[in-house]
């Protein structure tokens, strides 16, 4: 399997029905794809495959051979964030941080998507995404904030 992940290709040796997250953690040690709940439910697996969100953990890789996947890493770095990072950052949008990963690859991708998102449409990006420790206020503000910034 060949994927493109955060503009590097690479050369999976994990076997077809192997999903996308264990490959990206076990295999290329990427570790923001949590492992969560295997079923798709919770969100904190999600990551961009062609600029669209997937859970990552219900993608075997034979699915995504050739594709262009993003993860947490791919959007920015330390010192230069993507808006949607920042926005995070600036309102707090984190608790422990094991679903942010997920709540950003979505909101990335709703942007991308609708950059003049309303908040029923923020809403609804990120519904199914899942945060056991917060009542999702500061997350929603962060995209919110997001949407409103330059990208």
């Amino acid at each position: 399997m060949r994927l493109t992940v955060n503009g590097e290709q690479h050369d999976l040796h994990s076997p077809p029905l192997t999903s996308l997250l264990t490959a990206l953690r076990e295999e290329l040690d990427i570790t923001s794809p949590k492992a969560g709940c295997h079923q798709g439910g919770c969100g904190a697996c999600t990551v961009l495959v062609d600029g669209e969100a997937r859970r990552s953990c219900l993608l075997p890789l034979a699915a995504v051979d050739g594709a262009a996947i993003t993860t947490l890493e791919g959007l920015g770095a330390a010192d230069d964030l993507s808006n949607v990072q920042a926005a995070f950052d600036e309102h707090y949008a984190a608790q422990c941080g094991f679903c942010t990963s997920g709540f950003i690859m979505a909101a990335t991708a709703l942007i991308d998507r609708t950059p003049k998102a309303s908040r029923e449409e923020i809403l609804a990006g990120l519904s199914g995404h899942v945060c056991r420790c917060t009542g999702y206020i500061k997350i929603v503000s962060a995209v919110e904030a997001a949407v409103g910034s330059p990208a």
